[in-house]
């Protein structure tokens, strides 16, 4: 198949629907199809032996990249689209919502990364979330990454075809050749007897960094010896909101006087992000919005065999076994994630049976296996058509 990725952002910006998409179609191109990405102006820089074909032509995502794009769509000779959505990485554009009826001479298809409405104007209110209706039932097929978003996407009229596929960890566990634990900790001035907390990740008011930096004040002011590895970059490229929230998290660690014990790496490539994971004693993920594997942060955890605290999922997700997998707290409660840092950090022989654990879970979660069954259901959708 020749494959269309249409996504708001991708590599080298930062951000991880772009991420998701760059593993994907490579994935994709194992498995013999040619894939092509329409994006950002911003991703122009790419490899000159990548297999992937980009295009990054998109200076806004308004009425005047239609043109760009069925132009592409026709000049690439298409069998399916996909639209990557995430309303942040689009700018919160409106535009993206009606893209697939003006595309009507290819199948279509929509991943939905999150059900995040976009903003169209003041008190817009209930058609927010029809914009992205709009977009769910216009396509051909939809995409959700987890079982909530399937849920609430079952739940709604005249959607033509939906499935529900997981995405991988953007982050194999590649350290670099040299790695040693032991001396990359103590390059980030880590004694031996600290508690080594890691967050992975943007700041982002959904992922309860505030809570956790509460969390760690308590743990210390208990006398365990806990420090914080910030990992990644701090914002992103697409969401503007995350650095107002990133200047609250600032003013915070000053507040709770944390800035002696806090390490940020900022924006490293993936095998020094695979170095930090792995140098981390726990992994703590405080979502205010519960665990979903959704989100990249948590899968790119569960394959480096992390100990990871995390926070009850609002929506059941039976393959994820508390305190087996990970240990989960409720969403903003400090005090709960310091007793689970502090249980933890005295028991060294179930933090690694958890690795362990969240390892072998990691695996069923390859992106071989995701490309083919996206594949396939590209493919379903294509026959269908005739």
């Amino acid at each position: 198949m020749r494959i269309g990725q249409i996504t708001g952002e991708y590599p080298p910006m930062q951000g991880g629907v772009g991420a998701y998409t760059q593993e994907l179609s490579l994935a994709l191109v194992e498995l013999g199809h040619e894939v092509f990405v329409f994006t950002d102006h911003r991703a122009a820089e790419q490899p000159p032996d990548s297999p992937i074909h980009v295009t990054a032509d998109a200076h806004s995502w308004s009425w005047s990249t239609l043109s760009r794009i069925r132009r592409w769509v026709a000049a690439q000779r298409l069998d399916v689209v996909n639209i990557q959505y995430q309303a942040a990485a689009f700018n919160m554009s409106a535009f993206i919502h009606i893209l697939p009826v003006r595309l009507n001479a290819v199948r279509v298809v929509t991943t939905f990364h999150d059900l995040l409405v976009p903003y169209l104007f003041p008190k817009a209110g209930p058609l927010r979330y029809q914009a992205v209706l709009t977009l769910a039932r216009s396509s051909d097929g939809v995409i959700v990454t987890n079982r909530g978003d399937r849920e609430r996407l079952a739940a709604e009229k005249s959607l033509t075809s939906l499935r529900h596929i997981p995405i991988g960890s953007n982050i194999k566990p590649n350290p670099p050749p040299d790695y040693n634990r032991a001396v990359w900790r103590a390059a980030l001035g880590f004694q031996p007897t600290d508690v080594v907390v890691g967050y992975f990740g943007f700041l982002n008011a959904s992922k309860g960094v505030d809570t956790l930096l509460q969390a760690v004040r308590i743990a210390r002011n208990g006398g365990l010896p806990v420090k914080l590895l910030m990992i990644g970059g701090r914002t992103g490229t697409s969401d503007p909101a995350n650095l107002i929230y990133a200047q609250e998290i600032d003013e915070l660690v000053e507040e709770l006087d944390l800035l002696d014990h806090i390490r940020w790496t900022g924006f490293v490539d993936a095998r020094a992000v695979s170095g930090h994971l792995l140098a981390a004693d726990l992994i703590a993920l405080p979502y205010r919005d519960g665990v979903s594997f959704r989100r990249g942060s948590l899968m790119a955890a569960l394959a480096h065999g992390c100990t990871i605290i995390t926070t009850h999922p609002e929506v059941d997700t039976p393959d994820l076994v508390a305190n087996k997998h990970v240990r989960m707290i409720p969403a903003d409660s400090p005090t709960a994630l310091a007793l689970a840092i502090e249980d933890l950090a005295q028991n060294p022989d179930l933090r690694a049976e958890m690795g362990r654990n969240a390892a072998q879970l990691a695996a069923e979660f390859s992106w071989e296996t995701i490309a083919a069954r996206t594949a396939a259901f590209y493919q379903d959708l294509i026959e269908r058509a005739g």
